[in-house]
């Protein structure tokens, strides 16, 4: 198919409609077979539950145009799986790992002249979301859904090459002990806007956010995952039950352990052994890794003495090998990478 006649080096980190969505309803406890179609607009009662109580869910994923020029897209089975936890969390009906992945590629596939092409630094982002859409007045579940994949191309998350972003620790709190931070709700970044434009006010590019009942350990960013290495090389990642399970975090553990040989440990990471770190990143889907040079606790600068002025080493080497499996020119560990 020929792509479209986009200026790819030129793209940013915004929305672009493309041709296609697919969307699927649910009513009378069942789930429709969905279908691709070409409105992008939704149209919903003034009291739709997902206005009147936030009864949302969602997740972030990509598809790429590899070296040998396939197209593909990334782990989809695991945010099906996640998808599937958010949506029991918040008693939404279970839109099936299985269909969900369906309907992943065969969005990417009606879409594919908007993948951007292979070497541009440019992908094709897709959102999978879900809502409850019937009049909900009282506070419970809504009765019927929406379940929706909407693509947009979008451009390298760090436009110009990558600048080590210099993040603090926050004072708001962004998930309660037993709460809702581990699923991807929309209710959960909601929370966090006034903390992160307050942030960007006091010229900090993101926040470090602690768990809520002590206030000791390091959770996340909101957005993204912390991954951390030691002096002596070893990978470290955050261990808390209100944490989202970053697929990107999960996949950079595995290539640590696999395809590096280095050490790699998920536990619990207090604020006071961040100064011990070598480096710091953040991880998820849109730069897969954005590297931190400093740390600021409330007045006091921690700074990692790999990221100050670039991506450190293990970090590079971690980024390097995963968009090398992603993009084609790294053997990829079975069922990662699926070709559309």
């Amino acid at each position: 198919m020929e792509k479209k006649n986009i200026d790819w080096a030129e793209l940013g980190f915004g929305y672009i409609e493309t041709d296609y969505r697919f969307v699927s309803n649910y009513k009378n406890g069942a789930w429709d077979e969905g279908v691709l179609t070409e409105d992008s607009n939704v149209v919903i009662s003034e009291c739709a539950g997902v206005l009147q109580y936030a009864q949302t869910i969602f997740e972030g994923m990509k598809a790429y145009t590899t070296a040998d020029g396939r197209i593909v897209t990334f782990r989809p089975d695991l945010n099906g799986e996640r998808m599937e936890n958010s949506a029991e969390r918040l008693e939404m009906p279970v839109y099936p790992k299985d269909e969900f992945v369906k309907a992943v590629l065969k969005t990417i596939k009606a879409n594919e002249a908007y993948v951007p092409p292979y070497g541009s630094g440019a992908t094709l982002y897709v959102r999978p979301y879900m809502f409850g859409s019937n009049p909900v007045i009282g506070v419970k579940p809504a009765d019927e859904y929406q379940f929706r994949v909407f693509t947009t191309p979008v451009g390298p998350y760090f436009k110009g090459g990558v600048k080590p972003l210099t993040i603090r620790i926050s004072d708001f709190d962004r998930a309660a002990p037993n709460g809702t931070g581990h699923i991807k709700a929309g209710l959960n970044y909601a929370m966090s806007l006034h903390a992160i434009v307050d942030a960007h006010k006091q010229g900090y590019d993101e926040n470090m956010y602690l768990d809520a009942s002590s206030r000791t350990k390091v959770e996340e960013t909101g957005g993204a995952n912390f991954l951390f290495v030691t002096r002596d090389g070893k990978v470290v990642t955050p261990k808390s039950d209100s944490i989202l399970p970053s697929i990107t975090r999960r996949s950079l553990m595995q290539v640590a352990r696999e395809y590096l040989g280095l050490e790699a440990e998920e536990r619990e990471v207090y604020v006071e052994e961040l100064a011990d770190f070598a480096e710091c990143g953040l991880c998820g889907t849109a730069a897969v890794i954005s590297p931190v040079g400093k740390i600021v606790d409330h007045g006091k600068e921690i700074c990692l003495p790999s990221g100050m002025s670039e991506m450190g080493p293990v970090t590079k080497k971690l980024y390097d090998t995963l968009t090398g499996i992603q993009m084609g020119t790294i053997k990829a560990p079975e069922g990662w990478v699926v070709e559309v």
